[in-house]
């Protein structure tokens, strides 16, 4: 069975809503606007990319990074990478062209049949709904988080609100950079 991973930029209450300065959002840019760039502390990212063999995304963030990642240096082994777009409105008209093999996935059920097949990890990047969804059909095995010292109040959220028995994650890997991140790698314990 292939991994499957939540990558995220997450603030101190759990908001992960346009840290790359997405419109629309009250604190956009909330990574690089209000803590110090050191690059040790994204190490992760480029271990991700070297690591993963397939990149899942919600609508939204396909939308949102397929218009800027195909063309990025620091994001060229993705653009190979076998991409797996969750969706139930997008059309294979709506993918673009110059970012490599993707396919439209209708349902959980073929995520779910997709961590069946073949390969190695799986990334989910950006994808708020996405992971939240995933979490709780118990279909995510790990999380890489870069914890940002922030309280950014509103703003979409990686873990659901959903009333469900306690997960239970297992700290596998960790960090605490000069500037306040923290890295945490969690195993999902089943």
């Amino acid at each position: 069975m292939r991994t499957l991973i939540s990558t995220a930029f997450i603030s101190l209450d759990g908001v992960v809503e346009a840290p790359g300065g997405e419109p629309g959002y009250r604190n956009s840019g909330w990574t690089f606007k209000d803590v110090a760039f050191l690059p040790e502390a994204f190490e992760l990212k480029g271990r991700e990319q070297s690591e993963a063999t397939a990149m899942l995304l919600g609508r939204t963030s396909y939308e949102s990074f397929s218009q800027v990642w195909p063309d990025m240096a620091d994001f060229a082994d993705y653009k190979a990478m076998p991409k797996y777009v969750v969706s139930t409105t997008l059309a294979e008209g709506d993918l673009v062209t110059n970012w490599g093999e993707t396919t439209i996935l209708r349902s959980l059920d073929e995520v779910a049949a997709l961590k069946e097949t073949e390969g190695g990890p799986i990334i989910v990047h950006g994808s708020a709904a996405l992971n939240r969804s995933l979490s709780d059909a118990g279909l995510i095995d790990r999380y890489h988080l870069l914890v940002f010292p922030l309280l950014l109040g509103a703003g979409k959220r990686l873990f659901s609100a959903t009333d469900k028995d306690t997960q239970k994650l297992k700290l596998v890997e960790h960090e605490a950079y000069a500037n306040g991140l923290q890295k945490n790698v969690f195993d999902v314990v089943r």
